[in-house]
């Protein structure tokens, strides 16, 4: 078990000795769901979990489940009180060394477990984030979304940022000492429990796309985008005010770490496009370095 460099690209050698549980919420996504399941179906190694937990769909969502329920650790469908809710639900049946969920509709590259698995054996890491891709509702790539902060937590508590979700992989062990996911929150959980991770435990990026993201009308980081960056304010400033400095050092470190994300958000992920992936089905890809680009690797 070991990372080794070949011709610029990150290389990682097998080991399978830490389990990993995946936790799928839904409602109301069936018409996704199934591509969902088995990206994350065939990810799976002996050992591993997966858990869908679905909110009472009115759709197919059911029949779906049904399809692949003597392949899933375990299954419910039945009221809930949101999103959180479901994830908080889900984690609580988790019994695997390493946590993380996708959403009805993302889907996980082939490799992608077992390449978080062996990064975060190698590494020792708490939790790791990587890149993802961003697809339409077709299937087919829109762009490259490049994960990396020098300091996650940093970024995070002065600068908003959230990572990836969809490319995030973390230990059960600082999920259960931060307390795990808060059900009551209604749109900024990612963020909620990322933060908090990043606070406590070594958290890493790695080079690696590992997940592709799903864009489509139903979703709600879109349709309740305002929202979630009212909570999450809510959130980071209740948790800036815990950390013990001086209000000025907050105040310049709030400024730089704003700049510092809107720098990379508008001009260094241009740096980062990889036009030629535009357009390819996501079926054809799977998890791996894909920055640097071939043209300047």
């Amino acid at each position: 078990m070991h990372l080794k460099s070949e011709a610029g690209r990150l290389v990682i050698a097998a080991n399978r000795s830490q389990s990993i549980s995946v936790v799928t919420p839904n409602f109301n996504m069936a018409s996704y769901l199934v591509q969902t399941v088995e990206s994350v179906l065939s990810n799976l190694c002996p050992g591993d979990e997966y858990f869908v937990i679905d909110g009472d769909s009115k759709d197919d969502s059911v029949d779906v489940i049904k399809r692949y329920e003597s392949r899933l650790t375990g299954w419910v469908s039945e009221p809930d009180r949101g999103h959180a809710d479901a994830l908080a639900k889900g984690f609580s049946k988790a019994t695997g060394d390493v946590l993380c969920w996708i959403n009805s509709g993302d889907l996980l590259l082939p490799g992608a477990l077992d390449a978080a698995r062996r990064v975060l054996a190698e590494t020792s890491a708490d939790m790791i984030f990587g890149d993802d891709l961003y697809a339409d509702e077709e299937g087919r790539v829109l762009f490259f979304s490049r994960g990396y902060v020098r300091d996650l937590k940093d970024a995070m508590l002065y600068g908003g940022w959230t990572p990836l979700q969809d490319a995030c992989f973390w230990t059960r062990t600082l999920y259960e000492q931060v307390g795990g996911i808060n059900p009551k929150l209604k749109q900024a959980v990612d963020y909620d429990l990322f933060l908090r991770m990043a606070m406590q435990g070594t958290t890493r990026y790695v080079p690696l796309t590992f997940s592709v993201f799903r864009r489509h009308g139903g979703q709600k980081s879109i349709a309740a985008a305002d929202a979630y960056r009212v909570e999450r304010e809510a959130i980071r400033k209740r948790q800036l005010a815990q950390v013990p400095e001086p209000a000025l050092r907050k105040v310049i470190r709030q400024a730089w770490h704003g700049l510092a994300i809107r720098w990379r958000v508008h001009v260094q992920q241009r740096r980062w496009r990889r036009p030629d992936l535009v357009g390819r089905p996501m079926s054809e890809l799977r998890c791996g370095q894909l920055w640097p680009s071939p043209r300047t690797a």
